[in-house]
């Protein structure tokens, strides 16, 4: 067993940080049972996290790992020390338990209809139907609640109680009084026939509940089956990240070159890079000239220029030329991998989640256990009855069963979330909705987010020579794969001129010669500093080149024998949307920031554009997440919106993340929220549409404890027939969801002709 821990001091004792897989947990009161028992040893503190199935330990140095683990195992859990493994070579498979319990909800609803059927339509119940419902209630009595009888099972062993104990006791009392019913009560006589009455009858023994046994089995299943699809998978965005690493490298070895895979290389190797290839690991440039994208990086859609000398990351693509680099760091020292593990921890740390059912529940059924159970003795000690008595005892467990309970957070999950899917917005689960509701702040990144993430031509100097600066620049640049030249080509009009004599020189520009009226013409176009080493410019260009740095764009210079003619101003567009969108945030209540790894000067001028008062410009990945931590510890909750690799560790460690679909699949899978359209005027739909989905969660719960309030006590005193207990035990559950379709009418912001105005 591997139990490497990370020391640290603190008052001069030694502990340990410990990492551990945790298997059997089905509840928040799961997660606080281990972390009650764990906190009982000396100087131990645990941070169990259900959605990922792990948990944090600190522990002293005289407390041994056997001991946590053997700790875990005697509270009913499974333990082991968490041993990272490599991203699967083949696609994930659809979760195991997702697909297991549609199987079993399947079964069972098909099997519960007509017995639910003929206990409620008298003209149905021909001779000897109560035989067919319990030859159909059965199996599901059975297999079909058998998940809550096994932990019921499992939770009485060690001296505990859940919601699936209130389930099981509820599911067995129905099917076992039945079955009595039928073989010794009379109910299985012929021509039994059971009328729906508010009081129980006075002989119980004619009277059976398979009905209530199927349905509580099925609608508690479909909570269940909804809560385990909206679970949480830590490790796909781990795999996602890690799979955008190139596969192998051509290694430069005895003045040969051979492909060998990404896990060979070590630090000191020499490999080449071709035009379109990603660059195999983090490394130093030996030779060559090229542009290199980091958008997948840093999310800026500027590509960074790099000769000998310069750093390059693993995994980012050499757009242009061939370049020849020696290997610096690999495997888990590269930046990648270290991305892809400040996700891991930022995923580790707990997140509101719903557990108001589960906390009651550590109350609520021992108390309905007991009234039950007081109930039975109350009436026979004052009755003499035994049926009367079961059948007041029963008709407490019954009418207390929690569906109503258990569908309030799935129910209005599953309306909010097909609705979101509807108008481009997915949820992922029940955490995120909670995570909405005291969101102050929302962090959002500039390029790709604010922006469009493409580079276009935005203006051009002089104006009046527009068409011919266009048309003469991207004559050049049309033999470049540089972004900034394709921006310039794409805004070109017409033909352009065949161009002789053409050189590039990497991270500075192109020239050479056109034939255009006759006359051959020798031109030079790139960065302005360096077109201005040959040619000279007039102080009203310089000055509109200032202006257009101003403003966050780059410039690009075009000159003509020895003189600058003209200027382009290329930049990262505003989206459409994003003004009304800051706008709207501020309305709900957040604070906006634009977060961006590019420099102060560009990120000023698209704040100003939108109307985004905080800036917090040049901070790399780790930055960001820091940031957010930053935040979170002054008391703001915090929300992020990106859509790069850079950005997904922030997304994982934010209250809410919320991903732009035309992002990364790592920001996808590290993101509570993902927005299929890449408009920021759906994040601000997404908290709507979430806080919507929260307040129908907190009414179906006021609802569902409220129904048992006023319901436990009518069943104790014998007022209520276990029929009707069931029927209104269904009826609760029929509310909780006609109240969740309220936000099928959800509305979402329909964009502005004109920005809004502050």
């Amino acid at each position: 067993m591997d139990t490497t821990r990370i020391r640290t001091w603190e008052n001069e004792c030694v502990t340990a940080t410990l990492d551990l897989d945790i298997g059997g947990m089905t509840c928040a009161s799961c997660v606080a049972r281990i972390e009650k028992k764990l906190g009982k040893l000396p100087g131990v503190s645990a941070s169990v996290n259900l959605a990922t199935e792990r948990a944090t330990v600190t522990l002293p140095d005289e407390v041994s790992v056997d001991e946590i683990l053997a700790t875990i195992e005697a509270a009913g859990y499974s333990a082991a020390v968490h041993v990272p493994e490599p991203p699967p070579e083949t696609p994930s498979t659809p979760d195991d338990e997702s697909s297991a319990l549609l199987h079993r909800l399947g079964v069972c609803t098909a099997l519960s209809v007509p017995v639910a059927a003929m206990a409620m339509i008298p003209p149905l119940q021909f001779t000897y139907w109560q035989w067919l419902s319990l030859a159909l209630a059965s199996p599901v009595a059975v297999w079909g609640a058998w998940p809550f009888h096994r932990i019921t099972a499992l939770n009485l062993k060690h001296g505990t109680t859940t919601m699936d104990t209130l389930v099981s006791l509820g599911v067995a009392a129905s099917y076992l009084w039945s079955v009595y019913a039928l073989f010794f009560g009379g109910a299985g006589m012929p021509g039994m026939r059971m009328d729906v009455g508010w009081l129980p009858a006075r002989s119980s023994g004619t009277t059976i509940y398979l009905e209530v046994a199927s349905v509580l089995t099925v609608l508690i299943l479909l909570g269940r089956w909804l809560e385990a699809r909206a679970t949480k998978r830590s490790s796909a965005a781990i795999r996602a990240l890690l799979d955008l690493g190139a596969k192998d490298a051509a290694l430069l070895r005895d003045g040969g070159e051979i492909r060998v895979p990404i896990a060979e290389l070590v630090p000191g190797d020499r490999f080449l890079v071709r035009p379109g290839e990603k660059i195999a690991t983090d490394g130093v440039v030996d030779e060559g000239q090229s542009c290199v994208d980091e958008s997948m990086l840093t999310g800026e859609s500027v590509p960074k220029d790099v000769g000998p000398g310069d750093q390059v990351v693993g995994a980012t693509l050499n757009v242009q030329g061939r370049l020849v680099v020696t290997a610096t760091r690999v495997g888990a020292d590269t930046q990648l991998a270290q991305i892809s593990r400040l996700i891991e921890t930022a995923q580790m740390g707990k997140a509101p989640v719903q557990k108001l059912a589960d906390k009651v529940s550590a109350v609520f059924v021992p108390i309905v256990i007991l009234i039950a159970a007081g109930t039975l003795v109350a009436w026979l000690i004052l009755t003499h009855t035994t049926s009367q008595a079961f059948a007041a005892a029963v008709a407490v467990l019954v009418v207390a069963c929690p569906c109503a309970l258990g569908l309030a957070t799935p129910a209005a999950i599953m309306v909010g979330t097909g609705r979101g899917a509807e108008l481009g917005i997915l949820i992922k689960g029940p955490e995120i909705l909670q995570s909405t509701r005291k969101i102050d702040t929302v962090l959002l990144d500039k390029t790709g987010t604010v922006t469009t993430g493409r580079m276009s031509v935005t203006d051009v100097y002089p104006a009046v020579q527009r068409k011919e600066i266009l048309t003469l620049a991207a004559s050049l640049e049309s033999g470049s794969e540089h972004p900034i030249a394709r921006a310039i080509v794409s805004a070109a009009p017409g033909p352009l001129p065949s161009v002789s004599d053409f050189a590039a020189h990497g991270g500075s520009g192109v020239e050479g010669t056109i034939l255009t009226d006759g006359t051959t013409v020798a031109l030079r176009v790139g960065r302005l500093a360096w077109v201005c080493e040959s040619a000279t410019i007039s102080p009203e260009l310089e000055a509109q080149a200032d202006c257009f740095e101003t403003q966050g764009s780059t410039v690009v210079a075009l000159a003509e024998d020895g003189e600058v003619l003209g200027l382009i101003a290329v930049s990262d567009t505003v989206r459409d949307t994003s003004a009304q969108a800051i706008q709207e945030f501020r309305d709900l209540g957040l604070t906006p920031y634009l977060l961006t790894g590019d420099n102060p000067t560009v990120a000023d001028a698209v704040a100003a554009r939108v109307g985004i008062d905080h800036v917090i410009a040049g901070v790399l990945p780790q930055d960001k997440v820091a940031t957010v931590s930053r935040l979170q510890g002054e008391g703001h909750v915090v929300a992020v919106v990106g859509d790069g690799i850079n950005d997904a560790a922030a997304l994982a460690r934010a209250d809410l993340g919320i991903s732009m679909g035309a992002g990364t699949d790592v920001a996808i899978e590290a993101s509570d929220i993902t927005l299929v359209r890449s408009d920021l005027l759906c994040a601000a739909d997404a908290v709507r549409l979430s806080r919507a989905t929260l307040g129908r969660i907190w009414s179906n719960l006021f609802w569902a404890f409220a129904y048992n309030v006023a319901a436990i006590p009518v069943a104790a005193l014998g007022l209520l027939n276990p029929m009707i207990a069931g029927a209104a035990m269904a009826f609760s559950s029929v509310f909780v969801l006609q109240n969740s379709l309220w936000l099928r009418r959800f509305s979402p912001l329909k964009a502005h002709p004109f920005a809004p105005t502050r």
